[in-house]
Parts: C-alpha cells; structure tokens; sequence
C-alpha cells in the first residue's frame, strides 16, 4: 500500500525522501511525490509512474528545505495522476495519507457548504482542505491537525506539513501503520522501520488512535482520547543492505534462493538443541487444551492456512475451520468454547486479517498469530506471536514469506500433536529431523531452475492454464495459480484434482496447458488417473513429481519436472520452489514488472 515518509533534518529533506521512497517501493505505488519547507514556504513536486519520473522532475525543478514529507501512491480514490497524486495541499497544509477516508463524501458535503470546493478525485483531498478549514479558523496547526483527525473515519496513516513550520510534523494512525524514527537533533515519521533504516535504528510504533506532535527535539504522542502517551522506543536490525538484490536481476529471485537459508534459521529458533522438541516463545499453549482452531489470512497467507488445515487434522487431530480474512467477520461466525483462532499476514499489517483477529478478541480462548513483522499491529494484538523470520521480503509475490509460514505452521502442528499425545517421543524427534534436513533437499530443488525457464517460454504464450492437487498439494496448486497470475497476468485457476470431472475438464484442450503437483503420497494413483482423464482430451501436462513418480507416470505427458525425495509431511513446502520458478521465468518471458506487477501492493492496509 502507499508509502509515508517525514522528515525534520539537518540536511536537504528532498535527497533523503527519495531515498526513503525508494525503499518503500516493494509496498507497490503508481505515483509520488514530495513537499518540502523552504524559508518558511511550502512547495511540492509530484510524478505518475516510477519513481525515477520524479526524481527527473527534481533534477530540472529542484526543491530546497531541511523538512518535508514524502509518499507513493497506490490508488484507492482516483486515478493515476499527477492532480491524485500525494502530497496533497490546501493552502497553508500539505498531507500524505495511506489508508481510506470512508466519511470523506460527508466531509466534503460540510466543506461544501462552507463554501469549499475540492480539485481531486481522492479521498485525501478532503484532510488537507480540513485541516485549512480548521486553520481559518483561527486554530494553531496542531490544533488544526487534533480538530481534523477527530472527524475523520476509516482507516488512515496521515502525516501533515505546515506552511511557515520548518519544525513539525504531525503524525497520526488508526488501522494503518506508523512510526516515528529518532535521531540526534533531527525526528522522522515512515510506514515502517525499511524507509527509516538510513537515518536511524531506533523506532516508536504508534499505537491504534495514537498521534504525535513531532519536532527536531522532542516528540509528544497523545492517544485517541488525547491524553499523552509514552510509548517504547525499539532498536531495529534493519540496514541499509536489507533491500539490496544482491547481484539477482530481481528481488523475487533474490528471495526464491534465500529460501534454504531462512527456513534453517526459523528451524533454529524453534527446535531445541537436542533436536527433540518445539519450544514456542512464551506465554506458550498448551494444545491438550484446544478443542478448535480458527485459521484465517488472505491471499498466499491464506494458502499457507489451507496447507495448515490438513496438517493440524490429520496430525495433531484438532478440528479447523479455515476462512479468508476479508469474509471472516461478515458473516458472524459464532465462536465456541475452547477455540483458539490463528491469524497469519507476512507484514502483521493486513487490514482484513487485523479486522478478523479483533472480531475474536473476547470470543476465542486464545489469538495466536503467525507474521514476518514482530512489532506489528497483529503481532502486538495477539497472546501469542510466532515470527517466521524469513527477513525482509520485498517483492510483491511473497515467495520466502511463504515457505517460511508453512515451516513455521508445520512446527506448531507437531508441538500441538505432541501436547494432545498424538505422537510419541520418538516419532516428533524423526519428524523434526526430517524438517532440518529439509533446507538442504531445497537447495536441490533450486536446481531445477534452467529446466522451468525452458518451459516458461512456451507457457508465457499461453492465455489459460490449470493447476491440480490433491490432499496438501491442492493448495499447492492454489498458490501456483496465485503467483502465475499476480507476475505473468496469465489466467490461471487451480482445482483439486478429484474435482476436475465435476465441470472443469470442460476448460481442458490442447492450448490449455495443465500442471499437476504429484509427489508419490497415498494419493498419488488418484492424482495419476485423473492427470489421465486430462490426457485422453487433448489435454498439455506439465507433471511435477518426485523420481519415482516420473518413473511410473511420465509416459504422455508434456514435460516433467523432478524434485528431491521428501516425506510427504513436507511437500508442500519444498513444492513451492517450482510454483515459484515457474511463475518467474514466465513472468521475464513475457516482460513484466516481476518486482512490482501492476495493481498490487505487498502490504495491503485498507480492507
């Protein structure tokens, strides 16, 4: 979602913005824009498109000035343009936004009828013309702000520029996150800790209904009732290497090849040293006691809950209910005694998922969460947060987020089977052997790479293509369809192989390429004969199995790829390597935006 940024410096903001925005363009934006104070005035400059649209205009139409706030934009009101774009001013105020104004039509009826009419086509619009109106009206700019934010509704992270106050910014969040970043006789404000990495590693995450007066040196937060707040400050390991590609040509594939690595550093941090069990951070759970899980997330998040599902029933032997986040709260779902409800978002920031976890605040027993994002709003809502520590994930199609959920999940279901004696001492220690054996059979996997970009040639000029799964690989095939559509813009629909007869294999013919995920399970034969029925019409499969599965089942197919042996507990994970290489290379074949494809936006804080 958009990007925020603020600064009150000791040296030129407009550098120091750019530079902060660069580092908040894997949130996914569609213009930009700064505004700076200079001898006391205020001036902007803004661009649609790249960053680099901007950053020439500053080259030919420079701006001067030691504070400024900064944003890219991801549309929600109005389309891409430079009158849309961020920062918005009127009069004396300029304001960035991430988030929705759902009052903004009231708003403007009021303002309308203080003789106050609106240039654009945004919702943010609204703010700046507020807190002029407010201005007008004789009140201070803090005043103007606290006068302004108390009529807004929705979701929002705001931070407001002064005409004449080269010594403030005022910042304010609820539903969208924001932080403010401390330095030495100079304060920032970003979206997260990534776009203040450069300037300092010390942060202060707002609260829900916070705002803050901030200047060079002090900074005051008030809460939504307007009392003053302290809230604790934190030292981030983010640095400035941490969005750097490394070499790779893309983000996606710096973070595909990362996989290994973080899977075994997640797999360090909750294993013991003797191997032999799953220490969870305190307060902990004890799962003897759960009589239901809740599962929700959103998108691949999602997915990872759907593989999730199958895990806790089949081992651990918990019934779970399963729903994606932006469904959840709408339909009432009444909660029983004994459920514990799991929430899982890569950035903690999911506007639906947060909106789902605190529908069951007061209904569940327990709110665990799974997020890559420890200080998040989700993560800080939760009894019980589980980081993943796959590290910064900056391209949209979240790929090392993923895998990295999945490992997480899997440790919590063997820690759950465990607590409700559903597996023996010894069985949990073959099972976590398996799963720190498992970076290594991944590195293996990845060397299947020329052999998906072979292929990716031929499905880049495809306009349809299927993916099918049974058992845990049906989500598999869910996420391949995800990450093929999100980079590639080819349609793709996954389908649980079983279901294809009940209507599907109508779609099937031979320019509809058909990918099935079949390592040799228990339900490989099933999988197998309905990879046939596709076959004997017409049907282009591409089979990804495992070498025995290729020994008994590759006659008639198109291609085959062949994966390391693994225990069928973990396929899931090791199967996301090829989803992932094959939605990539067909991505660079067809000449997309892999990093930051259109209409998407990694971290999506409005619902």
């Amino acid at each position: 979602m958009c990007g925020i940024v603020g600064v009150l410096s000791n040296h030129e903001a407009a550098p120091i913005l750019v530079d902060a925005l660069k580092r908040l363009e894997y949130r996914g934006y569609d213009s930009a824009g700064i505004a700076t104070i200079h001898n006391n005035a205020l001036d902007r400059r803004r661009a649609i498109g790249k960053l680099v649209n901007l950053q020439d205009l500053l080259v030919h139409d420079p701006l001067a000035g030691k504070s400024g706030i900064g944003h890219t934009r991801w549309a929600t009101h109005g389309v891409p343009s430079v009158t849309n774009a961020h920062p918005h001013r009127a009069g004396r105020v300029a304001v960035v936004h991430n988030g929705i104004i759902e009052n903004f039509r009231e708003l403007r009826s009021f303002l309308a009828g203080n003789g106050i009419g609106y240039e654009t086509d945004t919702d943010t619009e609204t703010v700046a013309l507020l807190a002029q109106f407010h201005l007008d009206q004789g009140k201070s700019p803090r005043e103007a702000a606290a006068a302004t934010i108390a009529q807004l509704h929705g979701a929002y992270a705001l931070c407001f520029l002064f005409d004449g106050e080269d010594d403030l910014l005022i910042a304010a969040r609820k539903g969208s996150p924001l932080a403010i970043g401390h330095g030495d006789g100079e304060n920032f404000v970003g979206s997260d800790a990534i776009a203040l990495a450069p300037m300092t590693d010390t942060i202060t995450y707002l609260d829900e209904g916070d705002w803050a007066i901030v200047t060079r040196h002090s900074i005051e937060i008030r809460d939504a009732a307007g009392e003053q707040v302290s809230r604790p400050r934190k030292k981030t390991e983010t640095g400035s290497a941490a969005v750097d590609k490394s070499g790779y040509k893309h983000f996606m594939a710096k973070e595909i090849a990362e996989q290994p690595t973080v899977l075994q550093g997640a797999l360090a941090h909750y294993i013991n040293a003797a191997g032999t069990e799953v220490t969870l951070p305190e307060p902990g759970i004890d799962f003897a006691q759960v009589e239901r899980l809740t599962l929700v997330a959103c998108g691949t998040a999602f997915y990872a809950c759907m593989v999730a599902k199958y895990w806790f029933e089949q081992i651990a032997r918990i019934p779970v209910e399963i729903d994606v986040a932006s469904e959840f709260r709408y339909r009432e779902p009444p909660v029983t005694r004994g459920t514990v409800a799991l929430f899982v978002s890569q950035s903690g920031e999911t506007a639906d998922t947060l909106a789902a976890l605190r529908y069951m605040v007061g209904k569940a027993d327990r709110i665990l969460s799974v997020v890559n994002v420890p200080e998040s709003s989700i993560a800080r809502e939760s009894d019980l947060a589980l980081p993943i520590l796959a590290g910064i994930e900056v391209g949209v199609a979240s790929t090392k987020a993923f895998t990295c959920q999945l490992t997480t999940l899997a440790l919590v279901v063997l820690k759950a089977a465990a607590d409700r004696g559903e597996m023996d001492e010894a069985t949990l220690a073959q099972r976590l052997t398996d799963l720190r054996q498992l970076p290594g059979i991944m590195n293996a996997a990845l060397n299947i790479e020329g052999a998906t970009q072979a292929l990716a040639q031929e499905l880049s000029e495809a306009r349809d293509i299927l993916f099918l799964g049974r058992g845990a690989m049906y989500p598999l095939a869910h996420e391949g369809a995800l990450k093929l559509k999100e980079i590639s813009y080819i349609h793709a629909e996954a389908y649980a192989s079983g279901e294809l007869k009940h209507g599907p294999i109508a779609l099937v013919d031979p320019a509809v390429p058909v990918i099935v995920m079949a390592p040799t399970d228990a339900l490989f034969d099933k999988t197998v004969s309905n990879m046939q029925e596709v076959m004997a019409r017409g049907g282009k499969v591409l089979l990804i199995t495992d070498a025995e599965g290729a020994r008994t089942a590759s006659e008639g197919v198109w291609k085959t790829l062949i994966l390391p042996d693994v225990p069928d507990f973990l396929a899931p994970i090791l199967y996301a390597i090829p989803a992932q290489l094959l939605a990539y290379h067909t991505a660079i074949a067809k000449g997309t935006d892999v990093d930051q494809p259109r209409n998407l936006a990694k971290s999506v804080t409005v619902e």
